[in-house]
């Protein structure tokens, strides 16, 4: 198997692909929040952060399935939200399904649902966990 060096998002066609330099590893359809167009700029704003960021640890034992934490905010994150007053947000995720979830998982995938976060089905999370390794950079694109 290839060693996964990066993973890219692009937003606006709901896609993440799993690199190894120039080759697509792997492809899943994406959630996200029901407020995706531009970049997270507070907590609650239903946005999933665009930049450059780091996949810097799994959970096991959240509301979800299981989850890649995305390291947002960052310093210019942190700054930015500063200069406005309001607090950047964060616990940002990949994750699989909510626990419990029982509709079919082309329902779930068919619109936008998260708080921000990046949404797949629980096999592919699974798949995931595997082949990404903890500190894999992330680059998420409108």
């Amino acid at each position: 198997m290839a060693v996964i060096d990066r993973v890219e998002v692009k937003k606006s066609i709901r896609r993440m692909f799993l690199m190894s330099g120039e080759v697509v590893v792997r492809e899943y359809r994406i959630s996200l929040g029901p407020n995706p167009r531009g970049h997270k700029v507070q907590e609650g704003d239903n946005r999933t952060p665009e930049g450059k960021y780091y996949l810097d640890f799994v959970m096991n034992d959240s509301a979800f399935y299981r989850s890649m934490h995305i390291s947002y905010p960052n310093l210019r994150d942190r700054r930015r939200a500063e200069e406005l007053g309001v607090s950047a947000g964060g616990n940002i995720k990949i994750h699989g399904l909510k626990n419990g979830y029982t509709k079919p998982v082309k329902f779930i995938q068919s619109f936008d649902w998260t708080n921000g976060c990046i949404a797949i089905t629980n096999t592919e999370m699974d798949e995931l966990i595997t082949l990404v390794k903890i500190g894999t950079p992330i680059y998420i694109r409108w």
